[in-house]
């Protein structure tokens, strides 16, 4: 049996991140989605973001598009879910090249088609029944659809996303409208209003919130 080669972890993410975007584009875009910077991206409560036209090459006036998946979650859901996380992102992409996206962040219907034509049904709730169009969106898989049958395929074939926040997204209340946040070093704690970003002044390390 052969060992398996040796991959940082910033090449083993990415690598992974970037296999299941170029799968997904060929078995469910028909390879027609241009190349864009994959990120990982804390961004409040969201899975991912996407945003065009974000990154600008140092020595050309190319710019390429962002697709963002939150580590937070990556260990809390299932692959399948961030894997339709990336997807769900992929269409915003679509349609900011070949469609009509509205200004801002509404999700309109021509977002909502594209989304279905891939086996992602919009949901403001995640859940059947909820609006298919809105500010705030977000998905459920249709069961044994386009996206459903071919992430399985990729699951299949090994894709893994080792990687993901250890600490993840901590759901704990906040009391008084404060949550405590801890250094993962020193333990020093302290208590901000939710997504606050703290530094630990003696070990320069970003403060997590904590149940602890």
């Amino acid at each position: 049996m052969k060992t398996k080669a040796y991959q940082s972890p910033t090449e083993e993410t990415y690598t992974e991140l970037q296999s299941a975007y170029d799968f997904f584009n060929k078995t469910l875009f028909n390879q027609t989605l241009p190349p864009c910077l994959i990120t990982l991206q804390r961004h409040g409560r969201y899975y991912g973001y996407f945003s065009p036209k974000r990154f600008k090459h140092r020595n050309e006036e190319t710019t390429t598009d962002e697709i963002a998946i939150n580590p937070d979650y990556i260990h809390q859901v299932g692959i399948i879910e961030v894997l339709a996380t990336l997807v769900h992102e992929m269409v915003h992409l679509q349609q900011a090249h070949f469609g009509s996206p509205s200004r801002g962040r509404y999700h309109n219907k021509e977002w909502g088609k594209m989304m279905e034509s891939v086996g992602l049904i919009p949901s403001d709730t995640g859940k059947p029944g909820g609006n298919k169009t809105g500010q705030s969106m977000s998905h459920y898989i249709e069961p044994d659809g386009l996206f459903d049958i071919h992430c399985r395929q990729l699951i299949e074939q090994g894709i893994n996303l080792y990687w993901g926040d250890r600490f993840g997204k901590n759901e704990a209340k906040p009391k008084n409208g404060r949550l405590k946040y801890t250094c993962s070093i020193c333990r020093l704690n302290a208590w901000a209003k939710p997504d606050s970003s703290l530094i630990c002044g003696k070990c320069l390390e970003i403060l997590q919130v904590s149940n602890v």
